[in-house]
């Protein structure tokens, strides 16, 4: 995958901005943290890079991708990475580490493991957030609030195109649960050949009115045009929005999937220690608790957590009651079946 980004520099003399294409090298070889873009990585700038760049006095690069372990196998088998620090979903992390792609993580620069949530421990990685996958929508536009997976597909009730994020990962979960499997029953069936079957089928009668999206920023667009009546997006975009530009945009707890998204080290770094740095800095109680302030996600290090305001518990996917009838996405089923699962996909998308 080519990724084409905006690189900030940050330093004494204040914001440079220069427009580089991955694959080149990062200038003088700063420091280069990747992460999602959009006004998630807006957040990330105001309270780990720039204030990271002024405590070691010197640049950090930050640049946006999409996912893919493509994208990171490239980068480490190409020899020496122009990328230092990158967020990983969790089957990057696990197919990642597993293959070697990252360096091993400094648990005693951390504080230790007990200061996070289990799921964000790893040898290869450090949890960054806790977010969700949701159904979207703008309340705006439609008084009839969707409710479920079924509301997604009832093209009838709601008339228009849906924005659904482009691969096989939460299409084929959010697609049973539209067929009437239980949020707890997905990954059971989800695990059947049958049950592969079901999920594309259900896809099947959504596809004509269906538009994919990479980017996490995306279907907020495809949501604020009207190109779409409803999208799967990410709770913290939604009411990122909400609170900068004034939207109206909701999303459905209930069989919405939550996951972790981590921090690791590409293999070979030049950066390494710096860049471990980075992510303790990242992960500090009183650096990390800020992040709600700007976009509304759970935080793995639990004194981080509890330091959130209660005003802004409520947006967050590790609130109790957000926590109803969503499940946890199962990175064990997706390290064992992406590949498998995204070529069938992708068959599927060409017909």
């Amino acid at each position: 995958m080519k990724v084409t980004s905006t690189l900030l520099r940050i330093g004494g003399a204040g914001l440079a901005l220069g427009l580089m294409v991955a694959g080149g090298t990062a200038s003088a070889r700063d420091l280069t943290v990747v992460s999602w873009g959009g006004n998630y990585q807006d957040a990330q700038k105001k309270i780990y890079f720039e204030p990271f760049s002024k405590k070691i006095g010197k640049p950090v690069l930050d640049e946006s991708w999409d996912g893919g372990i493509g994208v990171i196998a490239a980068k480490v088998k190409a020899g020496v990475p122009n990328w230092d620090v990158v967020q990983v979903e969790t089957e990057e992390l696990e197919l990642g580490c597993a293959d070697g792609f990252y360096e091993k993580i400094d648990w005693a620069a951390l504080g230790g493991k007990d200061k996070f949530l289990s799921a964000a421990v790893s040898d290869c990685g450090v949890g960054a957030i806790v977010w969700s996958t949701m159904l979207s929508y703008d309340a705006d536009r439609l008084k009839t609030p969707p409710t479920s997976w079924a509301d997604f597909w009832d093209t009838t009730k709601f008339p228009g195109k849906r924005g659904f994020r482009r691969g096989p990962k939460y299409s084929l979960e959010f697609a049973l649960m539209a067929d009437g499997v239980k949020p707890e029953e997905v990954y059971k069936v989800l695990g059947t050949p049958e049950g592969v079957d079901r999920a594309f089928k259900k896809l099947d009668e959504l596809k004509p009115n269906i538009v994919w999206w990479e980017a996490g920023a995306q279907p907020l667009s495809l949501l604020a045009s009207g190109e779409v009546v409803m999208s799967t997006a990410y709770n913290g975009r939604l009411a990122g929005i909400n609170k900068t530009e004034g939207k109206n945009f909701q999303g459905v707890w209930p069989g919405s999937i939550y996951a972790i998204d981590s921090w690791v080290i590409l293999k070979d770094s030049p950066n390494a220690k710096e860049a471990m740095n980075f992510i303790a800095f990242a992960s500090e109680p009183a650096n990390q608790s800020k992040l709600p302030e700007y976009i509304a996600y759970g935080l793995p290090n639990k004194e981080a957590a509890a330091m959130v305001p209660a005003a802004l518990q409520k947006d967050l996917p590790t609130t109790e009651a957000n926590l109803t009838g969503a499940i946890a996405l199962d990175g064990a089923f997706w390290v064992d079946n992406v590949e498998e699962l995204t070529k069938r996909f992708n068959a599927w998308l060409a017909k």
